[in-house]
């Protein structure tokens, strides 16, 4: 007997769009991406969180609802301001 290979059913995304929660599902992803990447150059710089705010001109609770995974809520321009305070640049494309 020859065991077939490939998927079954449909995929992750196909289930997400069906239940209408794909476009969520993925800003959210998109967020949590971005809060674990802050952190973790922060991490590597050594850069505590009262510092990082300080060098965003913000305050901290502001720095925090930016490394929130869950607060999708963020603008642009305070994302980008954060890559730079940390010498990084925040990159957005739209692929197909």
């Amino acid at each position: 007997m020859t065991k077939k290979t490939g998927r079954i059913g449909s995929s992750f995304e196909d289930y997400l769009a069906e239940q209408g929660t794909l476009e969520e599902t993925r800003t959210i992803a998109v967020k949590r991406v971005l809060a674990w990447q802050l952190e973790q150059a922060m991490e590597e710089r050594q850069m505590s969180k009262s510092a990082m705010a300080q060098a965003m001109r913000t305050s901290r609770s502001q720095l925090d609802r930016i490394l929130d995974p869950d607060n999708d809520h963020i603008r642009l321009d305070t994302l980008a301001a954060a890559a730079n305070v940390l010498g990084l640049n925040l990159r957005i494309e739209l692929v197909g």
